[in-house]
């Protein structure tokens, strides 16, 4: 695909979008520091009767850069941009990271991209962020850049967490792969969440006392916390249900593959084909291989209770198990 090609097209904008106020990076997580950033350009772009953009990519610049050093993804798909809706913002372009878009220099990408492509009168971006060929146009370029074509730059200051640790997608990839659930939380402002499809299984479940939703896993990219059983909260399109996750291998019926599997908690009916979310909130244990049936029904009791308890508020108690048929179709 040529240079050319890359650039050119409609922009996507409404002809009457004149000027927008644009933020450019990578977004992955959309976390409590890439959250602030956007309603930073929501109340400047209102302020200055602009329209708010967010430029962003895929794949993952670095997918391409140095494959070798791309990390794994908090959030891939649709994932992303369903934190995104919720943000405010007026637009988002996902332009495609290509090598060609990689060889544009600073200069090149803020004239013929942001300028040319999206009507940008307004950039902000963090007193460390740099985007361009070799992360070049670092925050003195766009500011010189901005001084001759007539454009304003702002600059955002760092984001901490409320117990004061610095906001970054690395920390966040890094707590997760740990299973800390909670300062992935932290620095998400939110649990840490895995999307799929609700498919088929082999009905183990269900012959157990315990059906589950099988969720067809997404991108090999996603992060997924470490192996075992997690209390959780799935959303559907029926809403919100509490149940438990097994995230992982089934070494009792010698199982080695990484599946997801979730046991929702006091609610019938099928979810085939549908779109769920998994919010993963406190880890119960790890994966085990029991003796036989008998023994992980005994341990998925205690499991639930645990789960129950986890997902409880403080100060309520937490509710008991409805009957076996008020389970979801599934496992």
């Amino acid at each position: 695909m040529t240079e050319e090609r890359v650039l050119s097209g409609p922009s996507g904008l409404p002809d009457d979008v004149l000027g927008t106020a644009v933020t450019v990076g990578s977004f992955d997580g959309v976390h409590r520091g890439h959250l602030v950033v956007l309603a930073q350009l929501v109340a400047y772009a209102r302020a200055h009767d602009l329209a708010s953009l967010l430029v962003t990519f895929d794949p993952h610049p670095l997918e391409v850069v140095n494959p070798a050093a791309a990390p794994p993804l908090l959030t891939v798909g649709n994932e992303r941009l369903e934190v995104l809706a919720e943000s405010g913002i007026d637009y988002v372009a996902v332009l495609p990271f290509t090598a060609d878009l990689q060889r544009l220099a600073a200069d090149e990408f803020v004239d013929q991209v942001l300028r040319e492509r999206f009507r940008m009168r307004a950039l902000l971006m963090g007193h460390d962020h740099g985007f361009g060929r070799n992360r070049s146009g670092d925050l003195g370029t766009m500011q010189a850049l901005g001084a001759t074509r007539g454009f304003a730059v702002e600059v955002i200051a760092p984001v901490a967490t409320p117990s004061g640790r610095p906001v970054s997608s690395t920390a966040i990839r890094r707590a997760i792969a740990g299973g800390d659930l909670d300062h992935a939380a932290e620095g998400l402002g939110r649990p840490y969440a895995i999307s799929g499809i609700v498919v088929h299984g082999d009905q183990r479940g269900r012959a157990l006392g315990f059906r589950t939703l099988n969720v067809a896993l997404p991108s090999s990219r996603k992060l997924l916390p470490p192996a075992g059983v997690y209390a959780v909260r799935v959303q559907t399109p029926r809403g919100p249900y509490g149940g438990m996750m097994n995230l992982g291998p089934r070494p009792t019926f010698g199982d080695d593959a990484t599946t997801l599997e979730a046991h929702l908690f006091d609610v019938d009916g099928d979810f085939y084909g549908m779109p769920v979310r998994v919010d993963v909130i406190k880890w119960l244990r790890g994966t085990r291989q029991f003796d036989g049936p008998a023994a992980l029904v005994a341990q998925l009791r205690e499991d639930e209770v645990q789960a129950r308890a986890a997902l409880t508020p403080p100060g309520r108690p937490a509710t008991l198990q409805g009957s076996p048929d008020q389970s979801p179709e599934g496992t």
